[in-house]
């Protein structure tokens, strides 16, 4: 019925459904906080309806908090404009089982104006604009993320309840390469594997992290799009997987003071046909064109911190020591710089060690993508490599707040000139929105510090 990859063809779809083997297609698009938002759709409803005419929502998904509350200050969807609906565009190149789901497919979306035409903002459009670019350029990108997560022992209920305090982890200790740190929760990291296999993902392999209970799994990399598709599919089944096994785990970026959640984001180019470009006879095996991209990445990396870390907790991972970068420095193979450069000839690439768990990997990916354009347009200078611990160099300093990422953006003419006015200044109200919740908020942190002793 099916080939290896987990993917199916409409065809197959319709012969599932028709052996009542398929009952539910979930049609899912991507929010800003990079969640997958849709309808459960009957599946005959989905083959006879949806297929030849697609689906709505309202257009609030890409206009409201991560609480889903209504906020003010987006053009695009208010109460002014009627918090009318935008068009759901199945790309039927996504479409897959959900092994976790009983009977249960999914297609990703494309976010379409009811009037025709993309929604600008929508994270899968960012990115394909950016990839258009590149294009043009005769060049396709190819992406691997690896995002950490911490596994608990409590249910997401019992969370939910204890305010999220007092969690047990599921393991006590760091249990980073850890046979044994894995062995004890193997059950869950085998469902999660075999599931995402099962849903069409090719899983390298699982392994420990240095927080109590923290683990990564990692994918084969691929064409850009289809790992920020891949990124949000597993996210969403790992956190449905784990509640099934009566667990929680969290991809937020910084749990605790100890080690965050990362999500390094390796990128690699091809020419047009198919040829690795990034190698060559310049000092390191790179390219000239290898030289330009790591330039301008360099170049724009404060400027677009911000769709590499969008929420108040991405900055709190970036402390000296900690595997997670301070510095905009690059290095080969030097985990404390931003920028680590690993692999050689065919597999060489630039891993950008700023995102973490929390990214949204369509932003994230597309602010790569044109800061690495940035460099090769106008033939940036590469400066020499940082050797040593680029905690403690006087390199400049990845932005320490959402505050100051916020600012940076706003005054940034390559994210303007590349992702557009209309781009920088959705996500510039989504920073102001998350900003002004935080600044109200009254913090267990400021209650232990004061509620007697002050």
């Amino acid at each position: 019925m099916r080939d290896n990859s987990g993917l199916l063809s409409v065809a197959q779809l319709r012969e599932l459904v028709d052996l009542g083997r398929v009952d539910t297609v979930l049609v899912a698009m991507t929010d800003m906080q990079g969640r997958l938002q849709g309808k459960r759709c009957s599946a005959r409803y989905f083959v006879k309806e949806v297929l030849a005419h697609a689906t709505e929502a309202c257009d609030y998904l890409l206009a409201v908090d991560v609480e889903m509350n209504t906020v003010g200050g987006y053009e695009m969807s208010s109460w002014d404009t009627g918090y009318g609906d935008f068009v759901l565009r199945p790309d039927l190149a996504t479409l897959r089982l959900l092994p976790w789901h009983e009977g249960t497919a999914l297609v990703l979306a494309d976010v379409e104006l009811v009037a025709g035409g993309p929604v600008p903002v929508s994270p899968r459009q960012v990115l394909r604009r950016q990839l258009a670019r590149l294009a043009e350029r005769g060049l396709t990108a190819f992406v691997g993320t690896e995002l950490e997560f911490i596994v608990f022992a409590d249910t997401y209920e019992q969370a939910w309840d204890r305010r999220y305090h007092g969690l047990t982890p599921a393991n006590q200790y760091n249990v980073d390469y850890s046979l044994l740190g894995t062995g004890r929760i193997e059950p869950l990291l085998r469902a999660i594997r075999l599931a995402m296999t099962g849903a069409g993902l090719y899983v390298e392999s699982a392994k420990g992290e240095c927080n109590p209970g923290q683990h990564e799994i990692a994918f084969r990399y691929t064409d850009a799009l289809s790992t920020c598709d891949n990124h949000g599919i597993y996210k969403t089944g790992a956190k449905e997987i784990a509640a099934q096994h009566g667990k929680s785990l969290t991809f937020m970026a910084k749990y605790d003071e100890r080690e965050g959640n990362s999500c390094h984001i390796h990128v690699s180019l091809r020419g047009a046909t198919g040829e690795p470009v990034l190698a060559g006879d310049r000092p390191g095996g790179f390219s000239p064109l290898m030289e330009h991209f790591i330039a301008g990445q360099l170049a724009c990396l404060r400027e677009l911190t911000y769709f590499l870390a969008p929420n108040i907790n991405s900055y709190k991972r970036f402390a000296a020591g900690s595997f997670a970068p301070t510095a905009v420095a690059w290095g080969t193979d030097n985990r404390t710089c931003a920028l680590r450069v690993v692999g050689h000839g065919d597999s060489l690439r630039v891993e950008n060690r700023v995102p973490g768990g929390d990214v949204n990997p369509y932003l994230a990916v597309a602010a790569l993508i044109a800061a690495g354009l940035h460099g090769i347009e106008r033939e940036l200078p590469l400066e020499p490599e940082y050797r040593g611990n680029a905690y403690t160099s006087d390199r400049p300093r990845v932005p320490a707040t959402l505050r100051e990422a916020a600012g940076l953006l706003a005054d940034s003419a390559v994210a303007r000139g590349a992702l557009g006015d209309d781009v920088v200044e959705h996500y510039l109200n989504a920073a102001r929105v998350e900003l002004a919740a935080h600044d109200a908020a009254v913090t267990d942190w400021e209650r232990v510090r004061g509620f007697e002793r002050l």
